[in-house]
This record gives C-alpha cells, structure tokens and sequence, in this order.
C-alpha cells in the first residue's frame, strides 16, 4: 500500500498513465512488489462521494489483483466514478490496464 506523498509523487513522474472517463491510473513497474494506492479530490464530491470511490477502486483492484504484473499503481478517482454501475468501472478499469501495458505478456 503506498501511503507517503514522495511514493505517489514517484509513480505520478516515472510511470506511466491511462485515463478513462471514470478513472485514471499510473503504473509504474518494479519487479520486486506489488503496491497501489488510491486518491479522491473534492472534485469527485463530499466525503460520502469520495469514500465511495475509493471503496469501489479498492474492490476493483482486489478483482484484477491477480493479472497484474508487478509495480506500482495509483488509481485516481473522477466523478463518474461513485456513479457508475461496477460493470461499467470493470471495463473502463481492464481497458486501463491493458493500455499501460500492466498485464504481463
């Protein structure tokens, strides 16, 4: 779990990202570990909203654990995010994964 700023700072200058219109996620790899973490601005809405969204990209993390390669991810949240059915944010959330090359060959 990455829980200091300079960790999400790493990720968000070296890795590489991918955005949906639900989600954005950085990757960076590291063959060592599997770490991730997860951000909701005010943008996305209340506390109520942006702890939703972040109770949702942790389920969808825990879902696609498995086929991740090994690195580092931090999933951000966009509005659309609280909204969505989860079916819908599976998909977006594949897509993302597969466009940042996360998903070993």
């Amino acid at each position: 779990m990455l829980k200091h700023t300079r960790e999400f700072q790493q990720v968000y200058r070296r890795g590489k990202s991918a955005h949906s219109h639900a989600l954005v996620l950085f990757c960076l790899p590291d063959p060592q570990k599997l770490s991730v973490g997860f951000t909701a601005s005010k943008k996305v809405g209340n506390a109520v909203m942006r702890n939703r969204a972040k109770r949702r990209m942790r389920a969808l993390f825990r879902r696609f654990e498995s086929e991740l390669a090994p690195g580092s991810y931090v999933l951000v949240a966009k509005s659309e995010t609280a909204k969505l059915p989860f079916a819908q944010l599976e998909k977006a959330f594949g897509r993302l994964v597969r466009r940042c090359g996360a998903v070993p060959a």
